[in-house]
């Protein structure tokens, strides 16, 4: 009986892992439906505009198209120029007008990912 239920419990485990991984090579890493997402560009790239910097850790993303959904979400707001270094988890916000912690979180939950510490 012990030997029934533990191979149901491995193929329940396997079915799961099929289907996700079915959904990664359907949808992208992110699950988006497509391969390429255009990134958004700040209107202005000068870092002396931007008296305040947080750096926020940035959990959930795996690859280039997420880091572009993670910047697009910061650039796409005026008086603000995100970049996001992948490899770090880490997305550096440059502020022209100083924003509550909360918000910036917020902004990284919209983008689809989890907001981690902000430094």
């Amino acid at each position: 009986m012990s030997t029934v239920i533990i191979c149901a419990i491995l193929i329940v485990l396997c079915c799961i892992g099929l289907r996700s991984n079915i959904n990664r090579t359907k949808y992208g890493c992110c699950g988006s439906g497509g391969s390429d997402v255009k990134k958004i560009k700040a209107a202005d790239k000068n870092i002396s505009h931007y008296p305040y910097t947080r750096t926020l850790e940035v959990e959930g993303m795996t690859c280039g198209n997420c880091k572009k959904r993670v910047e697009n979400e910061f650039n796409s707001r005026e008086g603000l120029y995100a970049s996001v270094d992948l490899k770090k988890k880490l997305a550096v916000i440059h502020m022209k007008d100083q924003m509550a912690e909360d918000e910036l979180k917020e902004m990284v939950r919209k983008a689809g990912y989890t907001p981690g510490k902000i430094q």
